[in-house]
């Protein structure tokens, strides 16, 4: 083989093999194409390059461009800090967005649920009785209340409190395969608990106490747990309902929606954690204490709105499987 004439004959395939690697995040149909064929015609360059010239740097030429040709087509996913990035900024605030309805119900009826069992325990002396008996009450209200925030250290507490608001929101979500039925049950049992403690807290004059502790946190943990439960009924009611979808199509879609829900609620919790062990029953400022917790619950409200909507404007569905692929392929 005439290695000059070789060379000439095909430097500009190899130069332009070179350059759309360089540019292959930014091509267009034809030019994805023309990778490939380009690629599998250096690669034959490269395999008589080898059988026939004595060169080595030829050689080592030809292979670095095959092997970083090959590792543009076959690349299979985008770095991990794009889908990251992808999943809070538009996967989570999506799925959140959209099931913005399902998460307004869920939580206004469970507001519900808690004011009307806190008014019931507040306002009848025999419930109260029948809950616990008088010395334990005055013991939970007077003490355990305010000191279950400070009794353990702060950072095994946030650890505790955390796990336990995840397998919460994890079952209000979980539960939703069953039709939602059980979630509704989580949800019922998580109000009227949070109504009698209220209740009794009230009734015994430490509203201020039971109100200027649970906020804090409580607006973003419950939020959260809202959240999942409103994915969760969502997904029951893709079985009765899937619309124009075949009814395993609709489920498997709200499903891997869904699992970003799972993941951007871990998150959401670990935070209402730190605001519970560090804030709660460490920042003795009322009004500070409770800004805080209001804080944070209108910037996570603003990002799932904000985020969520321009996501759903641009057609988006939450369905972890729709990120833009980013690896050059063949048409």
């Amino acid at each position: 083989m005439d290695l000059d004439a070789f060379v000439a004959a095909h430097s500009a395939e190899w130069a332009r093999l070179d350059d759309l690697v360089r540019r292959r995040r930014r091509l267009d149909g034809a030019e994805v194409d023309e990778l490939v064929d380009l690629y599998e015609r250096v690669s034959t360059h490269l395999s008589q390059a080898r059988s026939s010239s004595p060169d080595p740097a030829l050689v080592a030429r030809l292979s670095g461009s095959v092997q970083r040709a090959r590792s543009a087509l076959t690349a299979a996913q985008t770095p991990a800090w794009r889908d990251l990035a992808r999943f809070f900024a538009v996967s989570f605030p999506v799925t959140a967005y959209r099931a913005r309805w399902w998460w307004l119900g869920a939580s206004l009826g469970s507001l519900v649920v808690a004011l009307v069992a806190g008014w019931w325990v507040a306002t009848h002396p025999e419930v109260q009785a029948a809950i616990a008996p008088p010395a334990e009450i005055k013991q939970l209200v007077e003490n355990d209340f305010a000191n279950y925030y400070t009794e353990h250290p702060a950072a095994s507490f946030m650890l505790r409190v955390w796990t336990n608001n995840a397998w919460v929101a994890a079952q209000s979500l979980i539960f939703g395969i069953l039709l939602g039925i059980p979630t509704i049950g989580v949800l019922y049992s998580n109000a009227v608990n949070v109504g009698v403690s209220g209740g009794l807290m009230v009734a015994h004059g430490k509203g201020d106490i039971f109100f200027g502790l649970i906020t804090p946190h409580g607006l973003l943990e419950l939020t959260a747990v809202f959240l999942a439960a409103a994915v969760g009924l969502r997904l029951g009611w893709t079985i009765i309902d899937p619309g124009r979808r075949p009814r395993g199509q609709a489920l498997a879609q709200e499903g891997r929606a869904a699992m970003s829900i799972v993941l951007g609620g871990i998150v959401v919790l670990f935070i209402s954690g730190l605001i519970e062990g560090f804030v709660t029953g460490y920042v003795h400022t009322t009004w500070l204490r409770v800004g805080i917790g209001v804080v944070a619950e209108v910037l996570f409200l603003t990002y799932v709105i904000v985020l969520g909507r321009r996501g759903v404007r641009a057609g988006e569905t939450g369905d972890i499987r729709d990120r833009p692929a980013t690896a050059p392929v063949s048409a």
